[in-house]
């Protein structure tokens, strides 16, 4: 049976283990997104980030609705997202639900925000809009900061598994900015 949508009210009708299964088709990097919960570090493991706009800088990123996360932050709080390197794979697990015990994740602080040491990418963003999309909820972030971290290939998921790309690490000018950009 053909599961593609041909009208509006076909849309109740998609399976869900189908949607899930084909959506585990678009590869993404990983990030896991840091905050204070209770005053101290926390974070998950999300593969639903995206940039939404140059200007003003901001970003999205998709969080289940029933996640301890949205106990935490909220309009005007900031969150720290944090693009995984290959070599943090562990951390990836750690935060996306499988805890490893007595691993002590390597916090490092930027705008009272914690963030992962040895990530390609360092994001500090302060909640400016939050909404309800389903069982999820999308956080807006504006960027008050932004810093690449290690020069060393991303991790990438695709289809429930870890992959390997290969990367060239940008090429800075001499102004700070990506060449090409």
């Amino acid at each position: 049976m053909d599961q593609s949508l041909t009208n509006d009210s076909a849309a109740n009708m998609v399976d869900p283990k189908l949607l899930r299964a084909s959506m585990g088709l678009f590869a993404t990097g990983v990030t896991v997104i840091t905050y204070l919960a209770d005053g101290k570090p926390a974070g998950m493991t999300a593969n639903a980030f995206m940039s939404v706009s140059l200007e003003p800088p901001l970003v999205l990123v998709s969080v289940r609705a029933s996640s301890r996360f949205n106990q935490s932050v909220s309009h005007g709080v900031r969150h720290g997202i944090n693009f995984l390197a290959e070599s943090q794979r562990t951390l990836s697990a750690h935060f996306g639900g499988r805890p490893m015990e007595g691993m002590e994740a390597p916090f490092i602080w930027q705008r009272d925000t914690p963030l992962l040491d040895g990530s390609l990418v360092h994001i500090v963003s302060r909640t400016v809009d939050v909404h309800p999309a389903g069982d999820h909820m999308l956080y807006i972030g504006e960027v008050e900061y932004v810093r690449f971290g290690e020069h060393s290939r991303p991790l990438i998921f695709y289809s429930g598994k870890y992959h390997q790309v290969h990367t060239h690490p940008p090429m800075f000018t001499a102004d700070g900015c990506v060449e090409g950009w």
